[in-house]
């Protein structure tokens, strides 16, 4: 019998693995040049090297508009600080980190050539060969599966994570864009590798456009347009003496060892640490997206100044939500309007985080971090217009959000931290089960459902739920220990869903209020049940079969070469294999998992499909 693992048995078990992995983690760590002086007061962590924050500008995001476009990963240098070294990084579309934002309009496709033309990854040490479909061969041939997360997308073009590029390869997207207008973003999603390259820098926005929300400055919503929208990607990193990326964030687990998450130490906004933006005094339109690995934040101004949530994942809001702090987890946008206007010019004000580490990270000594940015207002008089009233309903405006439809299924679904006898012990699970299991969800196409994701860990965990969006219901706090000791949890590989009902300690608590909207990421709270409402779209409405076939021995076209190789870009409706590697069973669905990624890689993601 296994149960959830409490914050004293990690401890424990990184007291017994601590020693076991003394020689070899110390090994590694001089020989990589990551021991590093920090407090001492924190020896089982490692520390990023002082830096001064706002030493540099805040990078503005270059934009591709169009209907068809190219987006190439390679191996590259980028400096994420003035007083740092440049580090190695993978990044997009010419881009030495992150890639360029590609705007897109709704109901309009668009066509993406993927290639893969990375030469060494930053990571490669890093690669554990033990994790699912993971080999030697990764380290060097590094494989590559590009996703648009909240893209409404053919199966086979959804960034499968068993679909993978290699150096050398490629392979073509068709996205319908049939949905809302939004703030999107592509990042890699390679089985067992997932947090390695989007933490090297594999990641960009997708902004979709609409008749409503032009991005132009007659914009028939009255929003900042031009240079008063900005967006921002925000991450957490650690970094060595040296200035280079680190993924890791503890000696007791050795170089090349899945670790279950690095919590970062220094913000990193569109990729430089703690920058600075001169703005305009006025209204601004701030386009958040929380790329890191591992944490969740509450997000807010240094002056707790009020501002505005607009969308969120699926969208606009049927009216602005006016807060002082918003929480985003690990794959989240939020879409904010911000008024300058009434600070003088010169002053300044950070933007900041106050939610504390993880349990397990904090047992080890991580800690809060607390800064992404400071805005200067300048001098220069900036967008004037007010906050829009309503964003959904009446003459001009898009459609009103819909009301939550009531459920026909009820399916509870689990969030669980079993043990194993390894280094470190545990893993992370859905269901009680391995990506590898046969025994999935399979929601019947038409079907509204309600999910219950029961969260018996001490931990938050996003969950991600590819194809659809849906609504959140809200949460309840239950007792885990009792649901557990009611329901003796089996071993890994065996299905345990039971009902947590019976252990709730707490009435149905709302969603926040920036919540209201559609999603597609959630956070589910520690010992908690989240509950959202889901509808599986049909294939007449969706424009093609999501349940359909495919996979590499389907697949076939040659592109251009990229540089430095021959090229193999297969586009998945020719029905021919020009220089792929032997044919693979075919795929089948998409998938559902934690956005942490670490999670996420081991082993916090399984299949599912929607079937007719």
């Amino acid at each position: 019998m296994s149960v959830p693992i409490s914050r004293r048995a990690f401890v424990r078990g990184l007291a017994l693995t601590a020693g076991m992995g003394t020689v070899s983690a110390g090994s590694a760590s001089v020989a990589t040049g990551r021991i590093r002086q920090g407090d001492p007061t924190r020896p089982l962590v490692f520390q990023s090297p002082k830096v001064e924050p706002f030493r540099d500008q805040l990078p503005l995001l270059p934009s591709l508009t169009g209907t068809a476009f190219e987006v190439r990963a390679a191996s590259a240098l980028h400096r994420f600080h003035a007083d740092l070294d440049p580090s190695p990084s993978l990044g997009y579309g010419g881009m030495d980190y992150l890639g360029p934002t590609i705007e897109a309009h709704a109901g309009e496709p668009t066509t993406v050539a993927f290639h893969n033309g990375i030469t060494t990854h930053p990571f490669a040490a890093d690669f554990d060969t033990s994790l699912h479909g993971l080999s030697e061969r990764d380290r060097t041939e590094i494989p590559t599966s590009m996703h648009l997360h909240g893209g409404v997308t053919a199966p086979e073009f959804d960034g499968h994570p068993e679909l993978i590029s290699r150096p050398g390869e490629g392979f073509v997207h068709h996205f319908p864009n049939r949905r809302d207008s939004g703030s999107l973003w592509y990042h890699d999603h390679a089985m067992g590798v997932t947090r390695l390259n989007v933490y090297a820098g594999l990641a960009g926005l997708y902004t979709l456009r609409d008749e409503f929300d032009t991005g132009r400055s007659d914009n028939p919503l009255g929003l900042p347009a031009g240079q008063y929208e900005i967006p921002l990607v925000m991450q957490e990193k650690l970094f060595t003496a040296d200035g280079r990326q680190s993924i890791r964030s503890t000696p007791i687990v050795p170089q090349g060892r899945w670790e279950g998450g690095a919590v970062g130490d220094v913000g990193v906004v569109n990729g430089k640490i703690w920058p600075e933006l001169e703005v305009a005094r006025g209204m601004y339109r701030l386009r958040l997206l929380n790329a890191a690995s591992y944490s969740v934040w509450n997000l807010y101004f240094g002056n707790r100044m009020r501002f505005w949530v607009i969308g969120t994942e699926g969208g606009l809001l049927d009216v602005p939500v006016a807060t002082t702090h918003v929480r985003l987890g690990p794959g989240e946008r939020v879409d904010l309007l911000v008024d300058f206007g009434g600070l003088d010019s010169g002053a300044t004000v950070e933007l900041r985080n106050d939610e504390a580490p993880p349990g397990q990270a904090a047992q080890i000594g991580g800690v809060l971090m607390p800064l992404f940015c400071r805005f200067r207002v300048g001098r220069s008089r900036g967008f004037t217009g007010s906050v829009p009233q309503t964003l959904r309903g009446g003459r001009g405006l898009p459609a009103s959000l819909p009301p939550v439809p009531a459920p026909q299924v009820f399916r509870n679904v689990t969030l669980s931290q079993p043990t194993a006898v390894r280094l470190p012990p545990s893993i992370m699970s859905l269901n009680n089960l391995t990506y590898s299991s046969a025994d999935i969800e399979m929601p019947r196409q038409g079907t509204v459902e309600q999910w219950n994701i029961v969260n018996a860990t001490n931990d938050p965990h996003p969950i991600h739920i590819h194809l659809v969006t849906f609504r959140v219901l809200g949460r309840q706090v239950i007792e885990t220990l009792r649901y557990a000791l009611h329901n003796p949890q089996p071993p890994i590989g065996t299905r345990w869903t039971p009902s947590a009902d019976p252990f709730t300690i707490s009435p149905l608590i709302p969603p926040e209020p920036w919540e209201s909207g559609f999603k597609e990421t959630v956070i589910a709270n520690p010992n908690s049940i989240t509950r959202i409402i889901v509808y599986f779209p049909t294939a007449d409405e969706l424009g093609f079969d999501p349940d359909a076939t495919f996979g590499p021995a389907t697949t076939g076209r040659v592109e251009t070469p990229a540089k430095g190789h021959e090229s193999r870009v297969r586009d998945i409706h020719l029905g021919e294999d020009h220089g792929a590697a032997a044919a693979a069973p075919p795929l089948r669905g998409y998938v559902w998992h934690c956005h942490i990624l670490d999670h996420e890689d081991h082993d916090m993601m399984l299949k599912f499909r929607t079937v007719a």
